[in-house]
């Protein structure tokens, strides 16, 4: 018996949504036309992570981060009309930032519906100023504006399109976004999106994106660069000549003149930060920090793609007894004591309350290379041990301590009780008995404190460094200067739902600060120092 034209072509269709979209959906182009939805680059990038998620999991969990016209909130719209009018049961939601956006996502799926032909084309119940519903098929697509009271509190959701989260309001993002995760569980065939341009380096969408990075919130972590888009290109003018900048985005990224000379004229009408964040090469372009950052970011990105290495190994700390290998262990290794090489340890030092700060040990060796970091919620006098077998181990290092707060018991226990033979110590001179005063550590104070980062940055600046640790250097790219003057890490949450932190900057500030600085280029190699990530 031969199949029915109609129902095979529908089949065919509702399996296949890049045909689908190419033959029943029509899009409003740049250039003021109606015409099919065609997946440009961008949205065939995001095409094939949705499929290939489908094939692996069954259901879609991806957080877009993206760059400005790139079509991925009209390929998602498209996806989910799709998949709303063409199935059984369907509640599909999509939040827009603000009241317009809610305006134009609805209209666009109202052109997608009525766009659609009669034969394929879902009838509906009613259609209201923000709703679709396809009575026949049960099955409803709601477009609503973020804000207000919590959004689909004690519904059930399939699918979700969260757009521009990182712009939602600040007051009840938090609580909307929970609710409708709440809303939607994991279930085969259920789809959520969250995208969003970047909006600094805090709230909902910048902790998911950090999440989805690390792997530890369930969400694929999807970017698609500005270059990937064949249209953003321009006219080589006479006379052009690359700037250093210009070279070393080329070399980093592969772009060609006619890129960089649309780039060029971007850069010059919006300024660099508001292009690195609409228009970003990679992710950590789009982060825009609320306050200047102290660092350089771009070296900063470049050292994570080159020296970022997961080749060590972890260690555990028994008291009495010393490190020892232990895939849960605190300490990461990433290169041993060497017999003959010098080593110098910063440490800085936390209550050890878990939800708190950090105590952190880095260790440089002479030639001025990460090659061990240990960081935990310990008290400051257990950390003292941890030290004390850390420096002995490490060819009894020189161990830096921030003597602030909880530093002074840590101090004190290392330098007294421990007996720890290499113990950074200052001398003042007190200017009524003129007698010269020990103390121990390092005091870190409203003048010291920029001194010691001074060097660090100076030292990251000229390539001095080799950090193959991934958590420090994204630690130093959220390390800024906030309005106030004051340095730290920036507001936010990490991967963990932590708030940022900056331990390890000081850590490995304070090592820095008593290295003596001998460095020449080493060529890195595998078998030497690490394996490339």
């Amino acid at each position: 018996m031969t199949e029915d034209p109609r129902k095979a072509a529908v089949k065919r269709l509702k399996g296949d949504y890049r045909l689908y979209a190419s033959k029943c959906l029509k899009i409003r182009t740049k250039d003021a036309k109606i015409a099919p939805l065609i997946l440009n680059q961008a949205q065939e990038i995001l095409h094939e992570a949705i499929e290939k998620q489908i094939a692996e999991l069954g259901f879609v969990r991806i957080i877009v981060l993206k760059g400005r016209q790139q079509g991925l909130s009209t390929y998602i719209n498209g996806r989910l009309y799709h998949k709303t009018s063409m199935e059984g049961a369907q509640k599909t939601i999509v939040v827009a930032h603000k009241a317009e956006s809610t305006s134009a996502i609805f209209d666009m799926t109202k052109r997608y519906h009525q766009g659609v032909p009669d034969v394929i084309r879902s009838s509906t119940k009613y259609q209201s100023k923000r709703e679709l519903s396809f009575d026949k098929l049960d099955s409803s697509y709601l477009v609503v504006t973020a804000g207000g009271d919590d959004i689909a509190r004690g519904e059930t959701l399939q699918n979700a399109h969260l757009s521009e989260v990182a712009f939602w309001p600040k007051g009840t993002a938090s609580s909307n976004f929970n609710g409708l995760m709440k809303a939607i569980p994991p279930r085969p065939g259920s789809m959520v999106f969250i995208e969003s341009t970047a909006n600094g380096v805090s709230g909902v969408f910048a902790d998911m994106w950090r999440g989805a990075v690390d792997g530890k919130n369930g969400f694929l972590a999807v970017f698609i660069p500005w270059f990937v888009q064949d249209e953003y290109r321009r006219a080589v003018p006479d006379g052009w000549k690359r700037t250093p900048e210009e070279e070393d985005l080329a070399a980093l990224y592969g772009l060609d003149d006619e890129q960089l000379a649309w780039r060029r004229v971007e850069v010059s009408q919006s300024g660099r930060d508001l292009f690195k964040q609409e228009y970003p090469s990679c992710p950590e372009e789009a982060f825009l920090t609320t306050g200047s950052p102290v660092f350089n970011t771009e070296m900063l990105v470049r050292m994570r793609a080159s020296q970022v290495s997961s080749d060590f190994t972890r260690h555990g700390h028994t008291p009495g007894i010393g490190f020892a290998e232990n895939p849960r262990g605190d300490l990461f290794v990433w290169h041993p004591p060497y017999p003959g090489k010098s080593y110098t340890i910063g440490a800085d030092v936390a209550m050890g309350y878990r939800g708190g700060d950090y105590s952190v040990a880095v260790v440089l060796d002479d030639d001025r290379r990460v090659v061990a970091r240990y960081r935990a919620h310990v008290n400051p006098e257990y950390f003292a041990a941890i030290l004390d077998s850390l420096g002995r181990w490490f060819n009894k290092a020189r161990i830096i301590v921030e003597s602030n707060s909880h530093g002074i018991l840590t101090c004190k226990t290392l330098a007294q009780e421990l007996s720890y033979p290499n113990f950074y110590t200052e001398e003042t001179v007190d200017k009524l008995t003129t007698k010269v005063l020990t103390k121990l550590g390092f005091a870190t104070t409203a003048k010291t404190k920029p001194l010691i980062i001074d060097e660090l940055r100076t030292a990251v600046s000229l390539d001095e460094m080799v950090i193959p640790d991934r958590l420090i250097i994204n630690e130093m790219l959220t390390y800024v200067v906030d309005e106030n003057g004051r340095m730290a890490a920036e507001s936010g949450k990490d991967a963990d739902g932590e708030a940022l932190h900056d331990d390890t900057v000081m850590a490995l500030a304070l090592a820095n600060h008593i290295h003596e600085a001998r460095w020449e280029p080493v060529k890195v190699t595998e078998d030497f120092y690490f394996k490339a990530p």
